[in-house]
């Protein structure tokens, strides 16, 4: 009780706050959800949001393979904090890189919503019913991989934009059927006529997928202290063992990797798997370990999934793509 006191004087020191985010609907959501939480907890405190335009919000006609991945989305955030001009950043966890910029750090990993991944159509009732070459649209080389193992006939066509643009394109018609994010939907309330969830046997989602990570100046102790107060200790080390995953796969160029981690008692349950973009070979593992090693578990997962052939696999990829 002493430390939490002394943790809520020491916030109290804080009086406003500036968060940086993107201006999609969904980064809007999410920045205020933390906005709420933050005033429910200190209704003393006076937050305000700074929308920041990044790459990856002007370039929506390439694939997100093509331009650089996940940094497209933060890093004009990022300088942001590291000017002073924001306190604090609401990402989506697997939007953010495996290495930050000196100086900053996920100060806080909120509970996690639903990792899913969510078919969705306005003809057709599931996945399994759509017809021989039907046109799927994803921007996700990790999705186009699993999905083309499972029906290889289908049509993949890139998909890019906002949760409420792709589903707009669903109704226009240019797509059979779509796939995205459980988590996006929900938070935003948002539904296509026919909707189910694909199981992890099928789908494994992105590391990360469904939660939050808010990102601050390693420096900055008065607003780590109040982040502090909405972390959720289960999903940071899930999210964690995911991560240790990614990095041990050198998860920078953009590749088919998906991974998905449970706490089981004191341990924590990680699946993962490094695929071709056709589908043609996907590579599955699984590998325990403590919830106090959560990051060497996705390291060492990692390093089982390199010798069975996902080096290659990688190597391959990257070289495209250079």
């Amino acid at each position: 009780m002493l430390g939490r006191a002394l943790l809520f004087l020491r916030a109290l020191i804080v009086k406003t706050l500036t968060i940086a985010t993107r201006g999609s609907r969904l980064a809007l959501w999410q920045a205020e959800y933390i906005k709420s939480r933050l005033l429910a907890l200190h209704p003393e405190l006076s937050v305000t949001l700074l929308v920041i335009k990044t790459k990856g919000d002007v370039i929506l006609d390439v694939p997100l393979a093509r331009i650089g991945g996940k940094g497209l989305f933060v890093k004009e955030i990022e300088e942001a904090l590291l000017d002073g001009t924001a306190h604090l950043a609401v990402h989506s966890i697997k939007d953010v890189p495996m290495v930050l910029p000196e100086g900053l750090l996920l100060g806080c990993i909120p509970k996690r919503e639903s990792p899913s991944d969510t078919f969705c159509s306005m003809r057709f009732e599931s996945f399994d019913s759509l017809p021989k070459n039907a046109r799927l649209g994803t921007s996700s080389l990790r999705r186009q991989a699993q999905l083309l193992a499972k029906r290889p006939d289908l049509r993949i066509e890139t998909l890019r934009g906002n949760v409420d643009t792709r589903l707009k394109k669903l109704a226009a018609g240019d797509y059979d059927a779509i796939v995205l994010a459980r988590a996006g939907l929900s938070r935003l309330g948002l539904s296509a006529p026919n909707m189910h969830d694909f199981s992890f046997d099928t789908l494994l989602p992105a590391v990360g997928q469904g939660a939050l990570g808010i990102e601050c100046r390693e420096d900055d102790y008065d607003v780590l202290c109040l982040l502090a107060e909405l972390e959720d200790w289960k999903t940071r080390v899930t999210v964690e063992a995911e991560r240790g995953f990614l990095a041990g796969l050198n998860g920078g160029c953009q590749v088919p990797i998906a991974a998905h981690a449970l706490l089981e008692g004191e341990e924590v349950l990680l699946k993962g798997i490094v695929a071709s973009c056709d589908g043609r070979t996907v590579l599955a593992a699984e590998e325990k370990g403590q919830t106090y090693e959560a990051r060497e578990t996705g390291l060492k997962l990692a390093e089982r999934l390199l010798s069975m052939g996902g080096k290659e696999i990688l190597d391959e990829l990257c070289e495209k793509e250079g």
